[in-house]
């Protein structure tokens, strides 16, 4: 892991943290190559819950891609290169087979609105807001958050957002249907991420890998008979582990204790 990204499991749940500060945590394309390694290396660890990405500082969960590091992208052969290599790196997001959260400690503007929305689910500090700021540098979006705004907003209302190019504060977003949730005012950001991830973090890592895949399923516009049959092996496969089994006898053992029926 670079400098630029921490991340470290615990209690089923895998924190992400881009580290750019001084940069407003700006998306160069060492680091996203970087995010992509860490999303992809912890895909396979059945223990986790859920994973929550988020940025250092106040200011910025990303400002960005890095347009001096992009700066000597100079051909259009070039520029759909890097592009899919960014989107490769925000598909690890995606298809991470538990549920992300994204963490918005501050703004996440274009390259950085993409990257929030790649996630599952965003929430907010107070101050922060989410602009999808494309069409200002006169350009397009480039790493699926186009697609992705489209499938979360509808055609219109994704329209309007991207021709407009503004910042969209928090609160805003949240009426929108951008953001899931955001802090109190004065609330400390860790102490809001940790009230919203906590009733996640109590499910088990099999049910959470099985909401997942029916959020990939929707995002990749699988047909419903796919989506079906993938719903029912994930149903068997949690119905006969013991979690479930656990959960049961814990229902009935509180039955038992209050004098309800069996």
């Amino acid at each position: 892991m670079s400098a630029e990204i921490t991340a470290a499991a615990a209690d089923g749940v895998l924190r992400v943290t881009i580290d750019r500060a001084e940069k407003r945590n700006a998306l160069s394309r060492a680091l996203l190559a970087e995010l992509r390694c860490v999303f992809e290396r912890a895909a396979d660890d059945e223990s986790l819950r859920l994973a929550v990405l988020t940025a250092a500082g106040d200011r910025s969960f990303a400002a960005g891609g890095d347009l001096r590091d992009l700066a000597s992208v100079r051909t259009e052969e070039a520029a759909v290169a890097m592009a899919t290599e960014a989107r490769a790196a925000l598909d690890a997001v995606r298809g991470f087979p538990v549920p992300v959260v994204a963490a918005l400690n501050g703004v996440a503007l274009g390259g950085g609105a993409e990257l929030a929305i790649a996630c599952d689910l965003r929430i907010a500090a107070a101050h922060a807001g989410i602009g999808f700021v494309q069409g200002r540098l006169n350009i397009a979006t480039a790493w699926g958050g186009g697609i992705d705004l489209m499938r979360l907003l509808g055609p219109a209302r994704a329209l309007a957002v991207l021709a407009r190019g503004e910042v969209i504060p928090a609160a805003q977003a949240q009426a929108l249907g951008l953001v899931e949730a955001v802090a109190e005012a004065g609330e400390p950001f860790d102490v809001f991420v940790g009230r919203f991830v906590a009733p996640l973090a109590q499910q088990a890592p099999q049910v959470m890998r099985a909401f997942k895949a029916q959020a990939i399923a929707e995002r990749r516009g699988q047909p419903r008979a796919e989506r079906e049959r993938t719903e029912a092996r994930l149903f068997g496969l949690t119905w006969v582990h013991d979690d479930h089994w656990t959960a049961v006898e814990r229902l009935f053992a509180k039955d038992r204790a209050t004098g309800g029926a069996q």
